[in-house]
């Protein structure tokens, strides 16, 4: 896991850079881009990030109890489905980069998911990582509606073996680049969660997006 956790850092800085280069050289008007504060409730708290991880901005449901729904078997994601942001997009297996850091998707196929995977299948137990653009040279990506997503909202990722998985949405987060909280989205957890990954903030005066979105999301489907 200490390998997953290094390459984490690197797979958030890398998709800001695409990003944030290829909306810059496109000359476009680019949004400030962020969730909604909210307050948390103290007995349900989000996912606590990594020493030193900033989680800025973010919105909280209360996570699935740990007798929750049961894992399911390996199998790799095929499609996702988010009816709330729009989302109907087919989902693509990523590797490693030379130096180490994840992969990302291709700036001009910005209609596809990133699945890690060298991480847990969706579904598993463990954190199955998404990562999408939110915007490219080209225009509007895949992950373009994702910060619009609220608590509650549902997750669906069809895989190989033919089930869909179900999820719902537990937490959004906001944090810079440079401060990401690695350990809450990479680390281990208890039961299978869904960990979604855009970029957002605003475009810096180097010309990259300074903050990632981070969506957090339960297994709710139960095992066959």
């Amino acid at each position: 896991m200490d390998g997953l956790r290094r390459t984490a850092f690197g797979a958030a800085g890398l998709l800001c850079l695409v990003l944030g280069t290829t909306v810059a050289l496109s000359g476009r008007h680019t949004p400030v881009v962020r969730v909604e504060p909210s307050v948390h409730n103290a007995a349900d708290p989000p996912a606590t990030p990594a020493k030193g991880a900033g989680t800025g901005t973010g919105t909280s449901a209360p996570a699935v109890p740990a007798s929750g729904p049961r894992p399911f078997a390996a199998s790799p994601p095929t499609r996702l489905l988010v009816p709330a942001a729009g989302v109907d997009a087919p989902v693509v297996g990523l590797g490693l980069n030379a130096d180490g850091t994840v992969e990302v998707p291709a700036a001009d196929r910005g209609g596809e998911v990133g699945w890690y995977r060298n991480g847990p299948t969706p579904g598993e137990t463990g954190p199955a990582v998404l990562i999408g653009h939110y915007d490219t040279a080209h225009g509007p990506a895949v992950f373009q509606a994702m910060p619009k997503l609220r608590p509650g909202d549902t997750i669906q990722v069809r895989r190989a073996d033919g089930s869909t998985v179900d999820f719902r949405v537990r937490t959004l987060l906001q944090a810079s680049k440079d401060r990401f909280p690695t350990e809450t989205v990479y680390g281990d957890t208890a039961a299978p969660e869904l960990h979604l990954i855009t970029c957002g903030g605003r475009i810096g005066p180097d010309g990259h997006w300074t903050d990632n979105i981070i969506i957090l999301a339960d297994l709710v489907t139960k095992a066959g």
